[in-house]
């Protein structure tokens, strides 16, 4: 759990990242039920405190909690993820984490190819280094 919020850390890394009002702690709750497992305390608490994260040019570091249900339901259905659970990334790389073993860290996931990759070692790393990349640009 983080010191201090999660507004406040996004904010600090890119002062011009989009928030969107937090989510309810029934929606958070609701998500995992629907996805079958509830979802990680930080993602939780993330969604609770920001209801998403977008970065410069609208790019979508931490989904919205009804694009997180959304768009895993879909890729069960059509597409061999494994045990991923998504929340963030575009068309072609998504990001998201296997909520049963926190130690495999924020993975990228290619849709193309299936190819993971580990890209930060938890949530709040992946943020602060997604945002950071922005801030540069």
């Amino acid at each position: 759990m983080l010191a201090v919020s999660w507004r406040d850390v996004v904010l600090a890394v890119l002062p011009s990242a989009t928030l969107a009002g937090g989510a309810s702690a029934q929606a958070v709750a609701a998500a995992g039920e629907r996805l079958g497992a509830a979802l990680p305390e930080d993602l939780a608490e993330l969604l609770r405190d920001t209801g998403g994260v977008r970065g410069r040019d609208g790019v979508a570091v931490v989904w919205p909690v009804e694009r997180i249900v959304r768009d895993n339901l879909e890729l069960r259905a059509d597409a061999p993820s494994g045990a991923l659970l998504f929340f963030g990334g575009g068309d072609t790389e998504l990001v998201g984490c296997v909520p049963t073993d926190p130690s495999c860290g924020i993975v990228a996931w290619q849709r193309r190819t299936g190819e993971r990759r580990t890209v930060a070692t938890d949530l709040a790393d992946y943020v602060t280094r997604a945002l950071a990349g922005q801030n540069r640009g």
